[in-house]
C-alpha cells in the first residue's frame, strides 16, 4: 500500500534538559515517513531541500524503502532551518530560530508515480499547499490524514476550513481543537469541528496521550510512560507516521481500524521522544516495535 507523506524535510538545533544537537535532520516529512516505513513498505516523500541536504540523508530514507523522488533540491539554495530551546517540563518550548530559506517557494509538484497513491498524509503546511496536493491526485485517495496549527488558523482560517472539508482525518492538538471550534470543551469542540466535514478528528494531548472522536463514538490512547523524554520533536509527526502506516497495512479505516492505528500512532511517538532528533530510528528494529506493542496491551488491557 503506498502511502504520501507531504511536508518539511529541515535542519533542527534542539536544546532540552538533557543535551543539545545541531543542525541535525528533522521536519515533519522526515518523521512521519520514518515510523510509517515501519508498516508499509511503499512511501512516497513530497517535500523541498537545499543543496545543503547531506546526501547520505538520503540514502538512508531510501534505505527504508521511502521514496525520495519528490522530494525537490534545489541548488545554491539553504534548507529549512529552525532552532528550539524546551523547557524542562517538555511541555513547552521557546522557538529561537526560524529560516524558511527553500520553503519560502515551496510549490510541490507530484511525481507522476505518486499521483495513484492510495493513502495521503498532508504535514502542517500552508492550507493552499496541503489543496494543492490534494488537486493533483489522479484519483481520490482511499484515506486523507491533515496535520495543522494555529498559524493558519489565524491568517488562513477560510483557506484552511476549504481544506478540512475534502479530507478524512484531521489531526490538531487541544489548543488548536479549541481555537478552530470556538468551544473550550474538547466533546463539544470534536462535535463542532466534525461539522465541518472530516469524519474523524484526532486530539493530541502531549503526554497525556491522543482522543479519537468518530461518528461511531471516542476512543483513548494513554500516551506511554517513560522514564525519560528526552526530545519532543517530531512526536506528533511519528504518531502520523504510525497511525497512517498502520491503516495502509490492513487497509481498515473502520472505527476498529483506526482504535488499532491510535495504538501505533502512540508506539511510534514513544520511541521518538526517548532519543534525540530522528536518531532512534537509525537503531530501531521491528523487534522493538513489536515488544513495545505487546508492553502498551500489557499497560492498557484489564478484565473486570
Amino acid at each position: 500500500m503506498s502511502i504520501i507523506s507531504v511536508g518539511t524535510v529541515a535542519f533542527d538545533s534542539i536544546e532540552t534538559k538533557y543535551g543539545k544537537r545541531e543542525r541535525v535532520v528533522g521536519g515533519a516529512a522526515l518523521y512521519t515517513s520514518l515510523a510509517a516505513s515501519f508498516l508499509a513498505d511503499n512511501i512516497q516523500m513530497v517535500s523541498i531541500v537545499g543543496d545543503d541536504f547531506p546526501d547520505s540523508e538520503l540514502e538512508f530514507l531510501k534505505n527504508k524503502n521511502i521514496s525520495t523522488e519528490g522530494i525537490e533540491i534545489v541548488e545554491g539554495k539553504k534548507s529549512f532551518f529552525w532552532a528550539g530551546k524546551y523547557h524542562d517540563d517538555m511541555n513547552g518550548r521557546d522557538t529561537l530560530v526560524t529560516e524558511l530559506n527553500v520553503l519560502a517557494d515551496f510549490d510541490p509538484k507530484l511525481p507522476a508515480s505518486y499521483k495513484d497513491s492510495e493513502y495521503l498524509m498532508l504535514g502542517n503546511l500552508a492550507p493552499a499547499i496541503q489543496n494543492a496536493v490534494i488537486e493533483q491526485m489522479n484519483n481520490r485517495p482511499k484515506l486523507i490524514v491533515l496535520d495543522t496549527m494555529n498559524f493558519w488558523m489565524d491568517i488562513a482560517l477560510e483557506e484552511l476550513k476549504a481544506v478540512i472539508k475534502k479530507v478524512d482525518v484531521l489531526m490538531i492538538n487541544d489548543e488548536e481543537a479549541r481555537q478552530l471550534s470556538g468551544v473550550f470543551n474538547l466533546v463539544d469542540a470534536a462535535k463542532a469541528i466534525l461539522e465541518m466535514g472530516p469524519k474523524t478528528l484526532i486530539i493530541k494531548k502531549g503526554e497525556h496521550g491522543a482522543i479519537l472522536f468518530h461518528e461511531e463514538g471516542m476512543f483513548v490512547t494513554p500516551a506511554i510512560p517513560l522514564q525519560r523524554v528526552m526530545d519532543p520533536t517530531g512526536a506528533g509527526d511519528s504518531f502520523a507516521g504510525g497511525f497512517i502506516g498502520q491503516v495502509a497495512k490492513t487497509g481498515d479505516s473502520s472505527f476498529a481500524g483506526l482504535k488499532k492505528a491510535m495504538v501505533m500512532g502512540t508506539v511510534m511517538a514513544s520511541f521518538c521522544v526517548g532519543e534525540f532528533s530522528n536518531e532512534v530510528y537509525h537503531q530501531l528494529t521491528d523487534a522493538m516495535v513489536e515488544k513495545r506493542i505487546e508492553e502498551y496491551q500489557t499497560l492498557t488491557h484489564i478484565e473486570l
